[in-house]
């Protein structure tokens, strides 16, 4: 394998040292080491963090490999600092057998840029009506411990009851998407004072409230784990701290995007600003920033969502939802949690790689970076600021909400298990 010495790089933004990777590992780390590598990086100004895990992608394939592939995705997550990524179930066909779990899996593999993790649908076809192969795609070749029907809420208790169940046998989890289909019945946007002007249907912050009220009261009654996914209202913030005050096993996630935007930009009608949960008021944003920082909010998950241009290039009404989030993950948490003093850069590595990893039982990452311990390493540059443009991503689609916008940081080298996989802000082709 390649050896490297990374120089005066500030791990968790601390004191400048040297990083000597040999055998996929961190062989040696401290000052001025006598140590010789094959390729020789100057961090100076870089912080070095572990390498980041993301809890909620979707890599489309199999089925809409006109959006994103395995291949694609995974080279924009590795573009975003991330060593490991949890592709969520919703593709064509379903992840709900071990038979798909496994092929997503093993595409990833082939891919090379960053470990793919899949998770497993909790219901068949994503229908809500009975229990997928739970058990047997934990015992597949992908070991999958995240079940989740992201994109439609497991809005049945019984069936949310049997699911959080039946994972306790394997310390698995189930990951909702907290959507009340009732209350939310052509909804176009959050549901408030910006929905009544345009005349667009509402999104009500309590058909996520109510979902997540009961799924924290359901796995505590069963005593099993539940992780909120795309967490967007203050409301949700505050079941969720309540939950966890209780001493219940409930963790929670929320998305780069709902740290910073807000309704205000759907008057635009830019279907690019179309997503679920929808964009949400200041008020909330303000909120779920607070709890990411003192940790009632677990994780930043991206929720990555690709889309062809025809998907979102037309009118607001038919546009899908979804937004692509990879690339840029890194420069949003600096922007909202680092630059406004919520956050340091050791809990910027709690956030987006300790407890992703935890979360998802994912054995390899969220490690420290420390002697022994698995190179899975990003180096980033917080000086830097630029103009976002999506054109030059390497996702296979086009829908970033931060087009144009400027934004800092950017991501100087990734590395998996000691590989390179990103140097000097470039794709190594592997």
């Amino acid at each position: 394998m390649t050896t490297y010495l990374i120089r005066n790089a500030q791990i968790l933004g601390g004191a400048p040292q040297d990083i000597h990777i040999v055998d996929g590992v961190f062989a040696a780390i401290g000052e001025n080491l006598d140590a010789r590598a094959d390729i020789d990086i100057d961090a100076h100004g870089l912080v070095a963090l572990p390498g980041l895990v993301d809890l909620h992608t979707h890599l489309r394939e199999p089925g809409r490999e006109d959006a994103e592939t395995v291949l694609t995705g995974t080279r924009a997550a590795a573009m975003g600092g991330y060593t490991a990524v949890h592709a969520m179930a919703n593709t064509f066909p379903v992840a709900d057998s071990a038979g798909v779990v496994e092929q997503v899996w093993r595409l990833g593999r082939e891919s090379g840029y960053c470990d793919v993790q899949p998770v497993g649908a909790v219901t068949v076809g994503l229908e809500g009506k009975q229990l997928a192969e739970l058990g047997a795609m934990h015992d597949s070749a992908a070991g999958v411990r995240v079940f989740s029907d992201d994109g439609k809420c497991v809005d049945d208790a019984v069936i949310m009851r049997r699911a959080l169940e039946y994972v306790k046998a394997f310390d698995g989890v189930i990951a909702q998407h907290a959507q009340e289909p009732r209350l939310t019945a052509g909804a176009q946007m959050n549901e408030g004072l910006v929905s009544g002007e345009l005349g667009l249907g509402g999104w009500p912050a309590v058909a996520e409230e109510s979902i997540i009220a009961r799924d924290v009261l359901l796995a505590a009654h069963v005593g099993s784990r539940v992780h909120i996914c795309h967490l967007s209202t203050a409301g949700s913030v505050e079941i969720v701290r309540w939950a966890k005050a209780k001493g219940w096993d409930v963790t929670a996630e929320v998305t780069p995007h709902h740290l910073l935007l807000t309704d205000e930009l759907v008057r635009s009608y830019d279907p690019v600003y179309k997503v679920n949960p929808p964009l949400r008021t200041a008020a909330d944003v303000e909120a779920l920033r607070e709890a990411l920082a003192d940790g009632t909010i677990d994780a930043v998950a991206t929720d990555h969502a690709p889309h062809p241009a025809e998907d979102k290039d037309c009118e607001w009404a038919v546009a899908a939802m979804g937004m692509v989030g990879l690339e840029t993950a890194l420069s949003v948490v600096q922007q909202t949690m680092v630059d406004t003093g919520l956050l340091n850069w050791e809990g910027v590595a709690d956030r987006m790689s300790h407890r992703p990893a935890r979360i998802g039982r994912l054995a390899g990452h969220g490690r420290p970076v420390s002697v022994g311990e698995p190179a899975n390493l990003v180096l980033f540059d917080p000086a830097y600021r630029g103009v976002v443009n999506p054109d030059t991503f390497a996702t296979r689609s086009r829908n970033s909400p931060y087009r144009g916008m400027d934004l800092p940081g950017r991501v100087h080298a990734t590395f998996l298990r000691g590989e390179a996989t990103v140097l000097a802000g470039e794709l190594v082709e592997r």
